[in-house]
Order: C-alpha cells, then structure tokens, then sequence
C-alpha cells in the first residue's frame, strides 16, 4: 500500500511568479534594499523565480554517527525536490544529532536529551534568522524527532515532519534480530547463557545497513505518533530506511508542504488536546517507548496544550494494547508496513470509538477524512498475528501507567509488556550511578525478587536523564525482567522490556523523595492501583532530606548550562522558558 498522497490541487503552483506580501521570506528577498541578500542567494544557485516562492526550510540532522541518519542527506534531497517542484523555495540546512545507541552506557549518554533541546532551539534560530516561511523537518534517531516537532511548535511556521524510515531486521540463528538482542545477549553472557563467540556473531548481524533501529522503540514510536498527532501524513512512517517508498514519502511531504503554506495551516491549528490525546492512544495500542509520554509532555508544553501526565493513565484505561512489536513482542516496524502501516492502528481505534476524528491533521483533513481517504485494511482481515483487534486485544489496558505514591508524587511512567507480575515488594538497594548498578548485575549479584533504585540520573541531576539500555539488558538477559523491579529518576530506551520504572519525579537531585531512600527501605510497586512507594512516614522522609543539597556534577559547559534549564520529567523536561510550568 503506498503511502498518503496530498489532496488533489491545481498543478500550477498558487506562488509561482507572485509576490505575496505575506510571505515572511519577503523581508529578505524584495525591494532594492534588499539587493544585497538577493546576491547572497544567488551565489548560492537561487534564480528570480526561487525568490518569488516561499522559502521551505528543510532541517537535516544527517551524520555518520547512527545509521538512524547516515542516509538523510538523500532523504532531504527528495524533500527538496518535492517542494522545488510545487513551486516553493527549498533551504536545506543541517542540525546536530547523537546516537543512543552508541553513547548508551557512557557518560555521554547525558547529551542525549540535551541534543533534543539544542535541535530545536537551532532550527528555530536559523528558521527566525532566515526569515523563513515554512518547514519540511527531517528526523532519524531518537531525540530529533520530538526535537524537530517541538522546532515546528514554537516557529508556528507551516510544517510537514518527515521520518527517515527504520533499518530492516537482521537475521541470527535463523532468527531475525534487532539491536535489543545485542543489548540482552551482553547480560546473557554474564549469566553464561551465551558465549563470546556467539555475541561476536549477534553483534555482527543485528544491523543489516541504515535506518532507525527496528523496533517499536523510540524513533518508530515518535514516527507513529507524527501520524496520529497530525503532523506527517498517513502512511509515512513505516516504509523502511532504504525502501523506494521511504523516498517517494520525502518527495510528497516537499510537495504538501506548499499546500499546507497556501492554506496558512500551522501547528497550532492542528495541535489540540484532542490530537494529543490520538497519540497517547496509537501509543499505548502499539507498546510504544516510554520516552514518548516525555516527548509528548514537552510537545504540548511548546505549544500551550493542556496535557497533564495524568492523560496517560486516562488513555490508557480505555485503551486496549493490539499490537505486539519489539521490545515486548517479536515483531518490528516492517512487518507493520507490510500490512499497510501505522493507519491500520489508527483505523482499528478510530472504529472503535478511541480517537478524536475530528481532530485536524497536516492535509487539512480531520483524521477521519484522512483515514477514510487512504482506506487501510482493517485488522480482522488480515492475516497478521502480531495485530489484534480491540474486541479480542493482547491486553485489556494499554501499554502505558503512570505511577505515583509518596516516592512519585508528580509520576513514574512504566511500560508493561506482560501481564503477570504486576505487584512488587521487598528491600530496595540504592545505587547513586547507573555504572554502578551496572557493575553489580554485570557480577551476577541480581536474584529474584530484587528492587533496585537507580537515583541522580534526572533531567537537572545528571544532567540530562540518561536512559538506562545497559542495565535493564542485563538484567533481562539473566532471565529476570519480569521478577527484578528497577526503578530510576533517569530514563529507559525505547527497547527496554520488564519491570522497569523511570521519570520518577520529583527527581533526587531537587530533594524528591527517591533522594531520601537507604539500602533496605521496603518499597512497594503495584500495576493495577498505579503505586510506587516506600514504607516510611512523611516525618522520617524530611528528616532525611533536612540539609541536602547536592552539587551539580557539571559546573561549566554545556551539560551545566542545560542542567540549570531543565524543568521536570513530569512536565516533559523542557528548557524553553515559555513552556515551563511554574
């Protein structure tokens, strides 16, 4: 099935030889005062005609440094031609990026959420700068995809937000495999369960070539939720990295971006509490990452939707989990695209009462129109055992809780990817690090029943929020990820499965709760009635914190800088000071 086309317009297109007053790109490009920057942008290639048609952004985040986005100078090229060809002005420009994946289990990691933070604030000062008129933003790993969005949400600029595609499964053993396998067969080697040599063999074969890593992990779960907020058009997500189709879905995001500009729609006419509330709900169908409820906080932060943390819960109950895709199933974005993508989810929900159809997309449309335009197969008649339908889910709730209780007053998000072992109890072990905790499961010190507490790794206290991948591999490689409870006010990987709860805030550096914890401290975890506590009164818990005052663990650069800027994990760790909650 392709993906979504543009509703049908006039070829010509409705700027070409104009000169539209409203156009913000006119401050840099008309009048004889303006001669100068016209010579600019013709030693750059732009004709008369470039600069008579509204100038397209196309922010590229392409580096040799992920194969998430070793591939996107070719996928901005076909955004680029699709906006030249409907008659805008294509500007490419580039933004950074960090790898995850690479940098997960290092000190680095901490860059991670900070790099989100930093894209946006990039492509909205080049945008500002530049004088643009509209957006095409182009994302692969992890944090440029909310990164992008939330550039979007803040220029309010006309906006299409066009996903890289994922990379295409691996094969081990007979099996396919994804980076997730890697990351667990660390920890079954300290178990003894696997051997170097064949660790050596996994390593080599997980990551066939470019691409977001395969899974329903964080980029395929933020490029799913582009096309249920509304800001990529339906069907995008799912072709892969290095798919034709995945080229095709570049050139018509350039194409509807000038569409989208001779409609004056901008984020804000699309962003709802409506249309944020159709994401929570394809999320928590699909099992999506974690990390989505903090990208998702932040994005209605940016734009003024009132999105409290408690949504999550809310959509979640009425929310059935349909789809069974890595971490916690076995299946990856592929083979979602192979049945017609991200819309069969959105089409199943929509049928049975769980979306918002009058919320506006990109094209215009309210997503009931789009859905019934692009006509994907419904799930009962595919031939597909990885997608359930709503009548007969994998699970009754959806995928994702918030927690809270007297060590998470403002949340703890959990993803549950089985339905068993949903209440914990017993001694906690605190550790200040995630290294840490890494050494002591890496010694094979874990045993069944265990809870262990990873503090001082939030947005302010780390700085940065680290996710955690290395930990809760290891743990589950050793067979514990349902029976071992490890909660942090850091992060966890899109990839992460188990009994793993993070976004614990208050986080401990800011005097949360978590900060007063000891080794042996009884905590409880209950699922069903959204706990997570500690069997110690107000009284003993303020008496531990009388006096703390930690020290930052960055003084200067840039960690520093953003770590004073964080706000909390429970209002999507945002740094723009126009969004922070008081």
């Amino acid at each position: 099935m392709s993906q979504q086309e543009p509703p049908d317009r006039d070829d010509e297109s409705p700027y070409a030889g104009s000169k539209d007053p409203d156009l913000r790109s006119r401050e840099v490009t008309e009048g004889r005062d303006r001669a100068p920057h016209r010579s600019m942008f013709r030693a750059m290639g732009f004709d008369d005609d470039d600069l008579e048609s509204p100038m397209v952004g196309v922010p590229n985040p392409a580096a040799d440094i992920t194969p998430c986005n070793v591939h996107l100078d070719d996928v901005a090229e076909s955004v680029v031609d699709g906006v030249d060809e409907a008659g805008g002005m294509p500007i490419e420009f580039g933004t950074i990026t960090i790898s995850d994946a690479i940098s997960m289990g290092t000190e680095g990691m901490k860059s991670s959420l900070v790099s989100r933070e930093l894209i946006a604030d990039s492509v909205e000062l080049v945008s500002f700068g530049e004088r643009m008129d509209a957006l095409v933003t182009v994302g692969g790993c992890d944090k440029n995809m909310p990164g992008m969005m939330m550039a979007s949400i803040r220029t309010d600029l006309p906006s299409v937000f066009c996903y890289g595609g994922s990379i295409m499964p691996g094969e081990h053993d007979g099996r396919e495999v994804t980076i997730q396998n890697v990351f667990e067969g660390v920890g079954a080697v300290a178990e003894g369960e696997m051997s170097d040599e064949e660790l050596d063999t996994l390593e080599r074969n997980a990551c066939p070539g470019a691409g977001s890593c395969g899974g329903m992990f964080t980029a395929n779960t933020m490029a799913s939720i582009s096309e249920a907020i509304g800001f990529a058009p339906l069907g995008s997500a799912s072709p892969p990295a290095e798919d034709a189709a995945r080229y095709e879905v570049a050139r018509e995001t350039g194409d509807l971006v000038v569409d989208v500009i001779e409609a004056e729609r901008r984020p804000s006419d699309v962003l709802s509490k409506e249309s944020f509330e159709n994401a929570i709900a394809l999320q928590v169908a699909v099992g999506g990452s974690t990390n989505a409820v903090l990208h998702l906080l932040a994005m209605a932060a940016e734009a003024g939707v009132d999105l409290g943390i408690e949504a999550f819960n809310r959509v979640s109950e009425r929310t059935p989990k349909i789809a069974n895709l890595q971490p916690g199933g076995e299946r990856v974005m592929n083979d979602l695209h192979e049945v017609g993508g991200v819309p069969v989810v959105l089409g199943e929900l929509l049928d049975a009462g769980l979306l918002h159809g009058d919320a506006l997309t990109v094209t215009g449309e309210t997503m009931s129109e789009a859905l019934d335009r692009y006509d994907p197969p419904a799930v009962s008649d595919l031939d597909a055992d990885f997608l359930h339908t709503v009548a007969d889910p994998i699970h009754e709730r959806g995928a994702i809780r918030v927690l809270t209780g007297n060590l998470a007053p403002g949340g703890a998000v959990i993803k549950i990817t089985g339905e068993d072992h949903l209440h914990h109890e017993g001694p906690v072990r605190v550790f200040e690090e995630e290294k840490n905790a890494m050494e002591y499961v890496q010694a094979g010190r874990v045993e069944s029943g265990d809870v262990i507490c990873i503090r001082n790794e939030g947005p302010r206290g780390g700085p940065g929020m680290r996710e955690m991948l290395g930990v809760t591999s290891a743990v589950a490689g050793q067979g514990h990820a349902e029976d071992v409870a490890l909660f942090t006010d850091g992060r966890f990987s899109g990839a992460t499965r188990g009994f793993s709860i993070g976004h614990v805030a208050p986080e401990a550096f800011v005097g949360g709760p978590i900060a007063a914890l000891e080794d042996g401290d009884v905590v409880t975890i209950d699922i069903d009635d959204l706990e997570l506590s500690v069997d110690l009164s107000d009284e003993e818990m303020a008496i531990r914190l009388e006096g703390y005052e930690p020290e930052p663990n960055y003084t200067a650069g840039v960690l520093a800088k953003y770590g004073q800027m964080f706000d909390s994990a429970a209002n999507g760790a945002v740094t723009d000071p126009g969004s922070k909650e008081d």
